[in-house]
């Protein structure tokens, strides 16, 4: 969700319902030598909270130091589920799960640097060889951590199916502390399986809510709701990040929110080429009808 997950997504995402938020993922290396892009990816509003900063990095004293950093949000949460190519290539993310006692130093640091909850957010594991979230997990646990979300897909997988309940409510059977489910929510059919198979405390829910915050609150929105909620969507983006910037990034959230819509095809490769919001707001308009 890098890249998505900013000021203006969570706003809509708590708009519709959403309890609890989380950053996208933010380098602790970049937060280190005082990165001014990823600076950017750690500003928020009191109507977010609670929110939790997500970190990600390899090295337990440059992790720690972001999370001092960053203990002005409610909580800190360590990335080692990320399975992009240029995040575990620096043995960061997904990687760290190779590396058990790397990550007991890791949140041992972190921990011990705040005074606020650390959680974790994990994959199943590896690959299919290498399913260890049970044992990252109780590791996890040990080193003080308040909760852990598990993704139920290892990082071969990436995002393909099928989501693997069962080593969630494996992680749940093995330790006392909150277990969060995650992966292939998409709705409120999927939120409840998840509960049921897995026993889980929560539900984080990613993907599902692209073009779709209504999946917060199980509510089936209108044509008419889909086009007020996208352009709502872009304004709040031209606020944070100016107009440039807000209309570039806001022509992929465009497309996830009148998908299905009849015209969405045309009038998504209209909005690719539009100059500015006030542009994307008429063509979207033209959708009503």
């Amino acid at each position: 969700m890098a890249g998505i997950t900013d000021h203006a997504f969570r706003v809509i995402c708590k708009e519709h319902g959403a309890e609890y938020m989380v950053t996208e993922m933010i380098s602790a290396k970049g937060i280190h030598f005082g990165s001014e892009k990823t600076k950017m990816l750690t500003y928020f509003t009191d109507y977010e909270r609670p929110i939790a900063a997500q970190i990600f990095g390899s090295e337990p004293s440059i992790l720690a130091e972001s999370a001092q950093t960053l203990a002005h949000f409610d909580a800190i949460d360590i990335n080692m589920g990320c399975p992009m190519r240029k995040i575990v290539g620096n043995g960061e993310g997904c990687a760290l799960m190779l590396d058990p006692q790397r990550v007991a130093d890791c949140i041992r640091a972190v921990v011990k640097a705040v005074n606020i909850p650390v959680t974790v957010k994990i994959r199943s594991g590896w690959n299919s060889e290498s399913i260890n979230a049970v044992e990252i997990a109780q590791i996890a646990e040990a080193e003080g951590v308040s909760a852990i979300v598990v993704h139920g897909r290892t990082r071969a997988q990436m995002y393909a199916p099928p989501v693997d309940l069962d080593i969630i409510r494996k992680v749940k059977e093995a330790v006392k502390i909150p277990v969060i489910g995650n992966g292939g929510i998409e709705n409120a059919v999927d939120i409840e399986k998840m509960f049921n198979e897995t026993g889980c405390d929560g539900v984080m829910i990613a993907r599902g809510a692209l073009g779709n915050p209504w999946i917060f609150s199980n509510k089936t929105p209108t044509i008419e709701e889909r086009i007020a909620t996208a352009i709502r969507h872009a304004e709040l983006l031209a606020e944070f990040k100016g107009e440039t910037m807000g209309t570039l990034e806001a022509r992929k959230h465009f497309a996830w929110y009148i998908k299905g819509i009849k015209g969405a095809g045309t009038a998504r490769n209209r909005i690719n080429t539009a100059k500015s919001i006030a542009e994307m707001k008429e063509i979207v308009y033209e959708l009503r009808v």
